[in-house]
């Protein structure tokens, strides 16, 4: 799971991105085998630290982001941007690569 922090994000996104947290993977197998760093995939499910404000239409209109902050959500596979801020790993990704809200 995400830990909480209680320190202070100085990233917000723009426009039509969306600030994620990856959730951490189990890292040991049924048989009791612990898989390396470089053996685990990434995973597609995070959680929503901050979001833009959405996109403008041509006419001036807002369309906001479907998502909110908290919420859990599927992601592509290779989508976005990884950043690291004070040793946390996060992703900066389009609003168009979430695939879906995990209730």
């Amino acid at each position: 799971m995400v830990q909480e922090t209680t320190k202070k994000l100085t990233l917000k996104p723009l426009g039509n991105r969306v600030l994620v947290q990856r959730l951490e993977q189990e890292q040991t197998l049924k048989g009791g085998i612990i898989l390396p760093d470089t053996a685990k995939k990434k995973q597609e499910t995070a959680k929503v630290i901050a979001i833009g404000t959405g996109t403008t239409t041509s006419d001036g209109k807002l369309i906001p982001i479907p998502v909110k902050i908290g919420d859990m959500i599927l992601m592509d596979k290779y989508a976005g941007q990884d950043v690291t801020i004070e040793d946390d790993e996060f992703v900066i990704l389009r609003a168009d690569d979430i695939i879906a809200i995990v209730n």
